[in-house]
């Protein structure tokens, strides 16, 4: 073991070795760029475009693309690369994560390895967190692409299909995350190559690399449509469960994030909906509704997992505070959300595609991603993505103090401690950003620090652009900002005049995050470029992370500090414990997230395979024969396993007369033995050329309305599955092994069914009209 991790680390450091030692050539080449006219920058693109067509690689060109590419950028924002920034770059087309504080120019950095891997023609994606950021970057740097000659798009989700076509094709795209994946699936339901607008996954930048792929993973992507009818259980489940009291009548478990009746709940339940025996096998139905109520009810609060805003039920990221605008709970519970705060309620939605960002992302050709906290979750990275994570130095020495947490028996006692080091700083003059953790938490500060007359500013990820301004201006003088983790993030925050001199920007968190990288994200908002600045944290034994994730034993230590018998130091070790028993716990979440999604992965690849196949091809008729030849094959196997009694007889016969199969053949077949496929299939094959023989359109648009309609039920029926695969465990059987088992006899069956119903499906088409008689 000792010798694979030498071997690991000596590998990572020849790799480092050698993005430093293009950094050098770069550099090199800065005085000889300078010299060059605009048009000579420009004329340097379609130069490095021919010679990757005589072969030469991007490795190779790597130190004269990226310095005509930095001094692009001189020219046209005013803006030169650091060294640093080089480097950030030159790992960031190996395909690696490139941690840079913030502050550092991550934006500047990623314009030469996308400008370099733009080159080929493939189309250079640049992935953001929100569609303001994209929209900023694409028209920001972007002048840098235009002027070297390249085109750049923003994908919103607001385009038309065209236009989202027109944004794909052109050299540099700049998206979300989640625009991205949704694209891809609904790629792969189109019925023409001309109905897709992607063109291809082969390079992709992900900005705040550790928001998408470790903290937003734990969700996977789903595009969904609307079921078949509207049920009246989700109001009276959700009446029901608004007249429970917690603890007497439903029990909530919050390290399980569960929610359960108690006895006295179950008979309570009993009698308001007037049975017997609510656990019953007729109830079953009834159960979902109940257990989705009483999840909307007491686990999920508004302003903290969701906000409602114009009507409508708007999930929030936990990890980001942001708002993921067009997601929806599923199974049910976003429903079961919306009774509860009395607005429309929608068809349940149907699953019709899923995929999670592992999986969705893993399929670039090459990936990489910058932050500015990434190195705590470097493991996941690798082992997940293949990617390593590399600490980029920083321009300037950090200068930020980091100071130890302040522990607090209440929240009242840290709130009251919040509010006098925000005034006592206020009265200074020096700015002060507060982190919270939720939208709630940010407007409940907010009031108490009316009451005390401080002005100050609410940022909750609501309004992206509008938001960004303003953070942008949190380093002014006697300026207070209120934030949650998300809010305003991507946008620097520069220190006004005087500032440095009253010890800079301070950065206050109300609470530990579930992740150090999360705190260590809001800490890094301060001391950028050398700025002095301080962060500190506040926590309390009854913060959401301590109720959460304390163990039995930890609960008797905090007893002890209640009493004052513990000293705070301790109490600082056992919060850092608590907050990574927290992590261990949402890294097992993603892992079995794509644990059961890799099952899935394979069979999404064979399908969308043979679409792709399907899509390309002008004519299936071969395909087509295939599967009659496949379809006929399994009704002769049939017969003969089942004796060849008359019940068999007939059911084949059934299914013979429907491929237009004459009654002479058909006695013909069960007559012979060992060549009765070779006499129905000939027979049937060539009913089906007289009747379709030149309709090729007809045969792709039946194959692949089946195929959809199939995969679709399929995906569905396994996201059902696996929402009640957890109970194999009581019967000693690993639920992800029950779950492949079931995927692979459901995919089987699937493929079966395809046939099927395609052969019999076209065996019954009339002559289109326009086909000759003959």
């Amino acid at each position: 073991m000792m010798g694979f991790i030498a071997n690991l680390v000596n590998s990572e450091l020849r790799h480092y070795s050698k993005a430093e030692k293009l950094q050098a050539k770069v550099l090199k080449h800065a005085d000889e760029y300078s010299q060059y006219s605009d048009e000579q920058l420009q004329q340097k693109t379609i130069e490095f475009k021919e010679r990757l067509a005589k072969g030469e690689k991007l490795d190779d060109l790597l130190p004269e693309v990226f310095a005509n590419c930095r001094e692009a950028a001189k020219r046209v924002l005013g803006e030169y690369p650091y060294p640093v920034q080089i480097l950030g770059g030159v790992l960031l087309h190996f395909g690696d994560v490139a941690e840079m504080k913030t502050g550092e120019g991550k934006t500047l950095t990623a314009t030469m390895p996308i400008y370099l891997n733009a080159l080929e023609g493939k189309g250079a994606h640049v992935v953001t967190v929100n569609e303001y950021l994209a929209a900023r970057d694409a028209e920001w740097m972007g002048q840098v692409y235009r002027f070297l000659g390249l085109t750049v798009g923003v994908n919103l989700h607001s385009l038309s299909f065209f236009q989202k076509k027109d944004v794909y094709n052109c050299d540099i795209t700049y998206s979300t995350n989640s625009e991205l994946g949704f694209d891809y699936l609904r790629d792969n339901m189109a019925k023409s190559m001309e109905g897709r607008v992607q063109r291809g996954l082969y390079y992709a930048i992900i900005d705040e690399v550790d928001s998408v792929l470790i903290d937003e993973s734990r969700t996977p992507l789903i595009l969904s449509g609307y079921g078949d009818q509207l049920s009246p259980y989700y109001l009276q489940t959700d009446l029901f469960a608004k007249s429970c009291r917690r603890d007497a009548d439903v029990e909530v478990i919050l390290e399980d994030n569960a929610v359960q009746l108690t006895e006295n709940g179950i008979k309570k339940a009993e009698r308001f909906f007037k049975m017997d025996h609510l656990y019953g096998s007729d109830n079953a139905e009834l159960i979902h509704y109940l257990q989705n109520a009483l999840r909307a009810n007491f686990l999920m609060t508004r302003d903290v997992e969701y906000v409602v805003q114009e009507d409508e039920i708007v999930l929030v990221d936990q990890f980001t505070g942001r708002k993921m605008e067009g997601r929806e709970f599923s199974d049910g519970l976003h429903q079961a959300i919306q009774a509860k705060e009395s607005v429309g309620i929608k068809l349940e939605n149907k699953t019709l595609a899923t995929i999670t960002y592992q999986n969705f992302f893993r399929l670039y050709t090459k990936l990489s991603g910058m932050t500015g906290t990434a190195k705590t979750e470097e493991v996941e990275f690798l082992n997940t993505y293949n990617m390593r994570v590399y600490q980029i130095p920083t321009n300037r020495p950090i200068a930020r103090n980091d100071y130890a947490d302040e522990v607090f028996k209440t929240k009242r006692e840290k709130y009251e401690a919040i509010l006098n080091e925000v005034i006592s700083l206020y009265e200074k003059g020096q700015p002060v950003l507060v982190g919270t953790i939720s939208i709630g938490m940010s407007e409940n500060l907010s009031e108490l620090l009316k009451k005390r007359g401080i002005p100050h500013q609410v940022l909750n990820a609501k309004e992206d652009a509008k938001e960004a301004t303003i953070v942008a201006q949190a380093g002014q003088r006697k300026t207070v900002t209120i934030a949650t983790n998300m809010a305003g993030r991507g946008t620097d925050i520069k220190l006004g005049e005087g500032v440095c001199d009253l010890g800079g920007l301070v950065v206050l968190g109300t609470e530990r995050h579930e992740s150090k990288r999360i705190d260590n994200q809001l800490r890094g908002r301060a001391g950028r470029q050398g700025n002095p600045g301080y962060s500190r944290f506040f926590v309390s034994m009854e913060d959401d992370l301590v109720e959460k994730f304390t163990t039995d034993y930890m609960k008797e230590t905090i007893e002890d500090f209640k009493r004052d018998k513990v000293s705070a130091d301790k109490m600082r070790k056992l919060i850092d414990a608590i907050q990574e028993r927290a992590e261990g716990l949402h890294f097992d979440s993603r892992k079995n997230v794509l644990d059961y999604d890799d099952v899935l992965m394979e069979q999404r690849r064979l399908i969308y395979t043979q679409r792709d196949e399907i899509l390309a091809m002008d004519n299936i008729t071969d395909l087509v024969k295939n599967l009659y030849r496949q379809f006929i094959d399994r009704i002769s196997v049939n017969f003969e396993m089942q004796g060849k009694t008359n019940q068999a007889k007939v059911y084949a016969h059934e299914l013979l007369k429907k491929l237009n199969i004459s009654e002479e053949i058909i006695e013909n077949g069960f007559n012979d033995n060992g060549h009765a496929s070779k006499i129905w299939m000939d027979d049937a094959w060539r009913n089906y050329e007289e009747i379709h023989g030149e309709d090729k359109q007809l045969e792709k648009m039946v194959f692949l309305t089946i195929l959809d309609r199939q995969w679709m039920e399929h995906v569905d029926n396994m996201d059902r599955v696996k929402k009640g695969i957890y109970l194999r465990q009581y019967a000693s059987i690993k639920p992800v092994d029950a779950f492949k088992e079931e995927a692979v006899e459901r995919f089987e069956n699937m493929m079966d069914n395809i046939t099927e119903q395609t052969v019999l499906t076209l065996a019954s088409a009339p002559k289109q009209e326009g086909q000759e008689e003959d």
